[in-house]
Order: C-alpha cells, then sequence, then structure tokens
C-alpha cells in the first residue's frame, strides 16, 4: 500500500479514498472561493458538510474562523476526525501552549508565551461543535474533546474545572481627548462618519461596513442594523454628529459610479465605488491612531468607549444592552465597571448610610 501526500497509513474513513491500493489520507486545506463568498472547505467530506451547517446559522467571519480553528487543529493531529483521542486533543493544547517568540517574551496580561487562552478555548469550542456534529451523525460514539478536569477525590461530588481558563479582563477605553485627537486625525468624511458611528453608536465593525443606504434614517436620527451579530436586527440611535458627517460624506466624497448600495465605499484607486472592506477600515484606524498619538485602538475598543460613556452618563443598563445588541444582559455589565463614577458613588452611598447608621446608635 502506498501513501498519498506523506502522511503515516491509516484506515480508509469517510475522508479518504482507496484507488488501485493507494489510501488518499485527511490533509486539511484551506479553500476559498475566488470572489471570497461561498462556503470554505478543507477536504474532508464530513468536516466540509459540518462547515455548510454552520454556514447556515452563523455570519461568513464565524464560517472562516471555525474553518481555520480546525485546519490548525488537524495539522497538528495529523489524524482524520474518527481517529481522534483525548490525547490528541491534550498534545494539541501542548503545543499551542508552546512559546511562539521565544520563552522570555510574556504577555504583560497572563504572563504566557504561547498562544492566549481566549485563542485556544476558541479552537477547542470549534472542535467540540465538529464532534457533536459526529455523534449525531452516528460517525464517531463520543466527543474526544473533556468537558473538564476533576481536581479533587472521586469519593467528593465537585464540578470539574475547565481546561482552560481564560483570564476575565475588562476591555481597553479611550479617554476623551484621545476621542477627539482620533476624530480629528482622520482625513475625509468618510472616515469620521465611520468612526462616529462606533464611537457615538456602538456599532460593530461589521455592521458599519453593512450599512446600506436605506439602513440610514435622518428624519428620525436612527439606523436600521440589518447584519448585527449572530442575524439579529436592531434600529439603534445616533448622534446628529453622525448623520451630519455622512451626509457630507455622501454629498462630496461618494463617487457617483458606485454601483453598490452599501453607505461606505473605496474612494480612490482601482476598487473606487467597491464596499469598503474590514482590512481597509482597519487600516484607516491605524493609520489616524498613528497621527493621533494614541498607542493602541481597535474598532472594538470604539464600541466599548461609547457604551461606557453612555453608562457614565446615566443611560439605563438595560437600554445600554438595547443598543449593543447583547443578547444577555450579563454581556452589558461589564460596563458597569468600566464606569469610572458608577462603582464610587454606589460605595460612597453606601459608607455614608453605614456612618449614619453609627452615629445614630447609642
Amino acid at each position: 500500500m502506498r501513501v498519498i501526500f506523506g502522511v503515516s497509513p491509516r484506515s480508509c474513513g469517510a475522508g479518504a479514498d482507496a484507488v488501485g491500493g493507494e489510501v488518499a489520507v485527511f490533509v486539511p486545506c484551506l479553500v476559498r472561493s475566488v470572489d471570497g463568498g461561498g462556503v470554505p472547505r478543507l477536504g474532508h467530506r464530513l468536516v466540509d458538510d459540518y462547515l455548510q451547517m454552520v454556514a447556515a446559522r452563523a455570519r461568513p467571519n464565524t464560517v472562516l474562523a471555525t474553518a481555520f480553528d480546525l485546519k490548525v487543529f488537524f495539522t497538528q493531529v495529523a489524524k482524520v476526525p474518527e481517529e481522534v483521542t483525548g490525547a490528541d486533543v491534550l498534545s494539541f493544547i501542548a503545543a499551542q501552549r508552546q512559546p511562539r517568540r521565544g520563552a522570555e517574551v510574556v504577555r504583560i496580561e497572563d504572563g504566557e508565551a504561547g498562544l492566549s487562552a481566549r485563542t485556544i478555548k476558541r479552537r477547542l469550542a470549534s472542535v467540540t461543535g465538529l464532534f457533536e456534529y459526529l455523534i449525531v451523525r452516528c460517525v464517531v460514539a463520543r466527543n474526544p474533546v473533556p468537558q473538564g478536569l476533576s481536581t479533587r477525590t472521586p469519593s467528593r461530588a465537585v464540578r470539574g474545572v475547565p481546561l482552560i481558563r481564560a483570564p476575565r479582563t475588562l476591555p481597553r477605553v479611550i479617554d476623551p481627548d484621545e476621542a477627539d485627537a482620533l476624530v480629528r486625525a482622520l482625513r475625509t468624511h468618510r472616515d469620521r462618519a465611520m468612526v462616529q458611528a462606533m464611537l457615538l453608536g456602538g456599532l460593530r465593525r461589521c455592521e458599519v461596513l453593512g450599512l446600506r443606504l436605506c439602513d440610514v434614517r435622518p428624519g428620525e436620527k436612527r439606523l436600521f442594523i440589518a447584519e448585527g451579530k449572530g442575524g439579529h436586527q436592531r434600529i439603534v440611535p445616533v448622534s446628529p454628529r453622525f448623520f451630519t458627517t455622512v451626509a457630507s460624506y455622501l454629498e462630496l466624497e461618494r463617487p457617483d459610479i458606485a454601483s453598490t448600495d452599501r453607505v461606505f465605499v473605496v474612494l480612490k484607486g482601482q476598487r473606487r465605488g467597491w464596499p469598503l472592506s474590514a482590512a481597509g477600515l482597519d487600516e484607516i484606524i491605524a493609520g489616524a491612531r498613528r497621527r493621533a498619538g494614541i498607542e493602541h485602538l481597535t474598532c472594538h475598543q470604539l464600541r466599548h468607549t461609547c457604551f461606557t460613556r453612555l453608562r457614565e452618563a446615566g443611560m439605563a443598563l438595560e437600554a445600554i444592552q438595547a443598543q449593543a445588541g447583547h443578547r444577555s444582559i450579563e454581556s452589558t455589565r461589564i460596563y458597569l465597571h468600566l464606569a469610572n463614577d458608577w462603582l464610587a458613588g454606589e460605595y460612597r452611598r453606601a459608607v455614608e448610610a453605614i456612618d449614619a447608621q453609627a452615629m445614630q446608635a447609642p
């Protein structure tokens, strides 16, 4: 028997074909369509079927991230899905934790030299989802990804601890002076409108790029978000400053040759008039950040800054949840801790009440 692709011989499974005594072993190779649309493939029938299912219920970016996670996993494990064991998963975790830039280079956040715990946890979630799908299809009997490990004796009823414990850190925000400097560093009305949509309305990057002309409602001072996270739609109010800026962009800068109904398009070059990409928006933010002298800044950081400022101004947590498009109020509670005055105010009122009781005591 001769092995194609130089991989060790294995049983011929769903992703391998036996032709003339030769076995084609599954070698993950991420393939995308030329135009960027369609569902990515990895070359294994069951894995590709799973990606098709994910594509039916998730956004394209999520599908692509899932495909990449599975590619990394099966490249490391070098087995077809039917042969993956719990030991393979643990070996994968150990490999992901290996230093990337030398053992002496660590992140300040968690002191780790390998991939971040969040990245490893996300990759394990993608692998777990695949094997749950294979269980439903009766391809495998159990999921090789352990749900947790017990740290106490089996005689005591305890909950297992997670394989990967990701640190819970507060998101970064920028102060008002940095926000003003960023807006001044932007060179076009288009760029200012996009930043204001995130900084004043709390839109995600994908929501800004997904805005269509019919979604902008200047009379109501609101935006219709048709492509929110998870496919959820919502209508959100945005500051009049945004609508003034976007009106200047549409009147003075948006090319007449643009055939798309997307609001934000490329202004120069061969792609002039085409919808602006995520990479293009990131490049705009990076350039403005450097000109404004801000050390670190992302699109999502602008969104966090928006909700932090709204909470500091007294906006109710439930209203922020609706503005943000959070499905759970727990996702919104983080802005209680980011708002500087909330915790200090609550503590001050509690201490004053305690002191008042102490003074009244005989």
